[in-house]
């Protein structure tokens, strides 16, 4: 499994067998540079501007952007999860999906839009995460020190942050990830990577945290 991040929320993830998944596309708005990426299947955590542009996806995908479990081929099997985008039920920003990838005998989840920690269903939909996906800014999500404490909840191998501040949206209203890099032993950190290329072998050969 080869995991890219493109910016934001918005993720590339290419299986061996060359089945392209990408998450939460972005448009213009973000600040970030808007590429064409083709794709064979679209994960959507919630329609706002910055996650659901699909139109910049090329290729034919399948688009999941509701709960339940889907079936992208008989080995590639994805679960929408419902959550709050918020701390307040959702009544201040409406919902958010988080997501669990299983795939070449890993599970990744993408954490979407997540505003609060999560509850006992949603840990147990979740289960055991290997790579975990994890919005880490704040204002519009959790902020770093709830990120630290989902991470204590999940347990998960190997932590990608995203969803925070950088020169791209310098204006927005959420924290860098320093603010969340500085809550770990930065022994534990590999900073600068341009991908990830993981297999359930090498799994415990990583970083628990990697920026990418």
């Amino acid at each position: 499994m080869l995991i890219e991040h493109i910016g934001h929320a918005e993720f590339l993830i290419t299986l061996e067998s060359g089945f392209r998944i990408l998450t939460d596309p972005y448009d213009a708005s973000t600040g970030y540079p808007v590429r064409k990426l083709e794709a064979d299947g679209v994960l959507v955590s919630h329609h706002h501007h910055d996650h659901d542009a699909v139109e910049n996806v090329t290729g034919f995908p399948q688009i999941i952007d509701y709960a339940g479990v889907h079936t992208f081929a008989p080995d590639v099997r994805v679960t929408g999860i419902m959550a709050d985008h918020d701390d307040a039920g959702g009544t201040k920003r409406g919902k958010t999906l988080l997501f669990l990838l299983e795939a070449e005998k890993l599970r990744l989840a993408h954490l979407g839009d997540l505003g609060c920690l999560l509850d006992a269903d949603q840990l147990e939909a979740l289960g055991q995460v290997d790579i975990l996906l994890l919005p880490v800014g704040g204002f519009f999500t959790i902020d770093a020190r709830q990120a630290a404490e989902v991470i204590d909840q999940l347990d998960p191998r190997i932590i990608i942050p995203m969803h925070y501040k950088t020169e791209c949206n310098a204006d927005w209203p959420i924290a860098p990830v320093d603010e969340f890099l500085k809550l770990f032993d930065s022994r534990q950190i590999l900073a600068g990577a341009q991908a990830l290329r993981v297999t359930r072998e090498d799994l415990d050969c990583h970083p628990r945290i990697i920026l990418l």
